[in-house]
């Protein structure tokens, strides 16, 4: 806090109201930021805000910045929501109205990437590094599965355990199989986690008929991914928004941003408030 006040060249005085992530996320975290914010709230007598993460990343892309200008999505806008823990596609009202149309029934694309890589004996987090190492190879390498799921929902569980499957049968042939094709390996993934979230992308934004689409969360850093949507946006007259890649992971400005819209609108939390680690 003291390195955030210093920064910004104000005093503790000058702040109108304290944000906070209520969830989801690690409980010992959002314990620690509860409380710091509510002795804050308490100390200065200033309005508490609540904060739910995922609407924070994204209402990242309302950001601003003082020597940078950065577009900002129309209303309503569909976000597809991609991070290690969820994978979502949401109608976005308002700031702070959302609709989510689609949902993972089990793992997220995030955490598909990153239990992948540790198949491959990468390190985690999985999916910048697979990133990497897909740049050099070749998407059609390999075949993996994808899922047939109703609706708009999606599931990396099958694509999973089927990738898992082929490792194992693959080394028992060549036990420096990884080893030779890590580039293909990493490339194919990519392109089937990337082909999947998109599919879906593409068959919401027909249903609904918005043209106006934001990429948000952690994943929304994915070169692949990103490059694949824009590839979308020519074909069906998308205008597309990404946010700046320092604000794609977990950051303090997206939780503020956020407590700003609370705040305009007045909806203050009670100092009996509690983390979530699940919402």
């Amino acid at each position: 806090m003291d390195e955030a006040l210093k920064r910004a060249g104000i005093h503790k005085e000058h702040i109108d109201g304290v944000a906070f992530t209520k969830g989801p996320g690690l409980l010992g975290s959002l314990l620690v930021g509860v409380s710091f914010a509510k002795g804050f709230s308490l100390s200065r007598n200033i309005p508490l805000l609540e904060v739910n993460h995922l609407q924070a990343h994204i209402l990242a892309h309302y950001i601003k910045m003082q020597d940078e200008a950065l577009k900002h999505p129309n209303f309503p806008f569909l976000a597809l929501l991609v991070s290690g823990g969820h994978s979502q596609l949401v109608i976005v009202h308002d700031y702070l109205s959302f609709e989510i149309i689609g949902n993972t029934i089990d793992d997220a694309a995030g955490e598909a990437f990153d239990k992948c890589a540790k198949i491959m004996g990468l390190e985690y987090p999985g999916g910048p590094i697979i990133d990497s190492y897909a740049k050099k190879g070749n998407p059609r390498a390999f075949q993996f599965n994808k899922p047939d799921i109703s609706d708009l929902n999606y599931s990396f569980s099958g694509l999973k355990t089927n990738f898992l499957y082929f490792i194992r049968d693959k080394l028992k042939e060549d036990s420096n199989f990884i080893k030779d094709n890590l580039n293909n390996l990493c490339s194919s993934l990519q392109q089937t986690i990337v082909e999947i979230l998109t599919d879906k992308l593409v068959k919401a934004s027909q249903q609904t008929g918005i043209k106006e689409i934001a990429l948000a969360g952690g994943v929304a850093a994915n070169s692949y991914l990103r490059d694949t949507v824009y590839r979308e946006a020519e074909h069906h007259n998308w205008q597309v928004y990404v946010p700046k890649f320092t604000f794609t992971t977990d950051n303090a400005a997206m939780i503020a941003i956020t407590g700003y819209f609370k705040y305009l609108n007045k909806q203050y939390a009670n100092l009996d408030v509690e983390p979530k680690p699940r919402l």
